[in-house]
């Protein structure tokens, strides 16, 4: 069984005009809290959508966040059983590990990569 997407962010330097944005546009609404890491989201400023309250209950769970210091992107996470064997196998087939495991183990662990174009992607997990 291929491992499935099991959410999305949206990151930026100004996350509360983000989440207002997206909070108009989409119909949105945010719990704000904190990132896993901070190489996510600046403490308290990010927001996560609850996938329960939009697309009529089937819609994908997500955060919006950033702050003043990281780079504008949006990226999807895919879930794997284990964050590092997927860092490692990611590298191995010419991908470059940004960063991670990061989280803490049995809850929430998440990492970045970049693929051999240079795309962002996140693999989240409980180990």
């Amino acid at each position: 069984m291929a491992d499935a997407v099991v959410h999305f962010e949206i990151i930026g330097t100004d996350p509360a005009g983000l989440r207002q944005y997206y909070g108009d546009l989409f119909g949105w609404q945010f719990a704000t809290d904190d990132a896993v890491t901070d190489k996510v989201s600046a403490p308290g400023q990010y927001g996560f959508v609850d996938g329960a309250t939009t697309g009529k209950g089937t819609g994908l769970n997500g955060g919006v966040g950033g702050g003043p210091q990281l780079t504008p992107k949006s990226l999807f996470y895919v879930g794997v059983p284990d964050v590092e064997a997927a860092l490692a196998e990611a590298e191995r087939l010419g991908g470059r590990r940004v960063f991670g495991p990061e989280g803490v183990p049995g809850q929430l662990v998440v990492g970045q990569f970049t693929d051999p174009e240079g795309n962002l992607i996140g693999v989240a997990g409980t180990a």
